[in-house]
């Protein structure tokens, strides 16, 4: 059974101008998520700047967030690092809060080999129970896991039971789900890419736009599990420009820029992510107001 169907969001963190998590104000955003439709909530994973939080603020969100939430929807903890042993500290505290998975993202910066790779997942899924997650996102990782590797680890690792993959790459999509065979559960990674993802049996999304728009990412998804994909297909195009305008700077600086705009306060982001520059913010207002959400 999987983790969760259909759109789920990676979640902003939410600062204080000092820099200091606005916890306040993540409560608030959590709960709007949640009346708004979404069907997860993913904490700590890159839109949620994790990368730039200390060890103690990182777990603490992780638990505030599975308090707040109290089940309502599931909860899935990014854990993931560049260091094995960071990332098996962090899923095994994780663990200890009642969160419901783990996303675990390719290691940065190191380039492992596939056999690395494949040593680190599992390293990592021994030491807890909790179903997980692989997140493919080279783009960012300089890193990519092949589907060799990743239907080897759902195979031979129990608890390892999905992926995120925001590859970019179809074909390779294309290529894990034949060899998979259905024992992996398959996310799109891209909020441009979710009903190609779905088409190929994908369960949903780990979306950014939900966070500026919940309820139109469940509705891509649950027009296409419904039978409506030419319902579902209309949606995903019609969040094309706004797709393009949230991610003409790297993530996660368009979306808090977006949410401040709708007057939600997300805060700035942590360095080195700057300000977003004048003419995107207006290529981003312009989106926001065409896509109706502003």
């Amino acid at each position: 059974m999987a983790i969760f169907k259909g759109a789920g969001v990676a979640i902003v963190t939410p600062f204080h101008e000092d820099g200091s998590i606005n916890y306040e104000k993540f409560e608030e955003l959590v709960n709007e998520q949640i009346a708004g439709g979404t069907d997860a909530i993913i904490v700590c994973g890159t839109t949620g700047e994790a990368s730039t939080l200390t060890h103690e603020e990182h777990l603490d969100l992780i638990r505030f967030c599975a308090e707040k939430v109290n089940g309502r929807v599931p909860v899935i903890a990014g854990t993931g690092s560049n260091c094995t042993k960071t990332a098996v500290y962090l899923s095994t505290e994780a663990e200890k809060y009642g969160v419901d998975g783990l996303l675990v993202v390719t290691p940065y910066y190191n380039k492992a080999t596939q056999k690395g790779l494949y040593e680190h997942f599992k390293t990592i899924a021994d030491s807890v129970k909790l179903p997980i997650i692989l997140y493919n996102v080279p783009g960012r990782t300089g890193c990519n896991i092949l589907p060799q590797t990743v239907v080897k680890l759902c195979t031979e690792v129990s608890n390892i039971v999905a992926i995120k993959e925001a590859s970019g790459n179809i074909s390779q999509v294309v290529k894990l789900m034949s060899l998979a065979g259905g024992r992996l559960d398959l996310y799109s990674g891209n909020d441009d890419q979710v009903v190609p993802l779905l088409s190929l049996g994908g369960k949903g999304v780990i979306s950014v736009l939900s966070n500026v728009a919940p309820g139109q990412m469940h509705d891509i998804c649950q027009k296409f599990f419904d039978g409506d994909i030419e319902g579902s297909m209309k949606e995903q195009l019609r969040a094309i420009e706004l797709y393009d305008a949230i991610f003409s700077e790297v993530n996660p600086i368009p979306v808090k820029t977006a949410l401040n705009l709708m007057g939600k306060n997300a805060g700035p982001a942590h360095m080195p992510l700057s300000e977003m520059e004048p003419e995107n913010v207006e290529k981003l207002k312009k989106a926001m107001i065409n896509y109706g959400i502003l």
